[in-house]
């Protein structure tokens, strides 16, 4: 019998994430030519799953990425897998003290963003929903790291401190 199989990969790099910046839903960067190139290299080096339907964060640097992956399937965005509203930490450093702090309180909205219970209240229905609909296929979901620690929070019911160390690289 076959089930369901969700793969997770995150978005290449960005010019964004070589500076060490927060980069949420309100800015729609591209891949920078070096992430544009790793990938090509990791497409070539490594032998990806079977995927029977991609679905992707509508920002340009995920599609950009499944598009790279992926060329022969077709890429379905979905609004739900966005990047958290970072609000006022848009473009901020990943050194800024005060959004260390804020980040680790769950019900905590970002000043002018989103909370990670307003994540997750948009991203588990939408997983609910892939579990029953592809209850047998292999699905790829494209996204953000942010995203994804909320996805494997869905999956596996971390402690505090689990989640908020899960982290994927570019």
């Amino acid at each position: 019998m076959k089930t369901l199989r969700i793969h997770l990969i995150r978005h290449g790099a960005t010019d964004a994430n070589f500076a060490g910046q927060y980069i949420g839903c309100k800015t729609d960067l591209p891949l920078s030519p070096e992430g544009l190139n790793e990938l090509r290299l990791l497409r070539d080096d490594i032998e990806y799953p079977e995927i029977e339907r991609l679905y992707s964060s509508p920002m340009l640097r995920c599609r950009q990425t499944g598009a790279v992956l992926f060329p022969d399937l077709d890429i379905i965005p979905v609004s739900d897998l966005r990047e958290y509203d970072f609000g006022s930490f848009e473009g901020a450093s990943r050194a800024d003290a005060e959004y260390q702090r804020l980040k680790r309180q769950f019900c905590s909205k970002y000043e002018n963003g989103e909370s990670v219970l307003a994540v997750a209240a948009r991203v588990y229905p939408f997983l609910d929903e892939i579990r029953v609909k592809y209850r047998d296929k292999t699905v790829l979901l494209v996204c953000h790291n942010a995203m994804m620690r909320v996805i494997n929070a869905y999956f596996t019911a971390p402690n505090n401190d689990e989640f908020f160390d899960f982290a994927v690289g570019n």
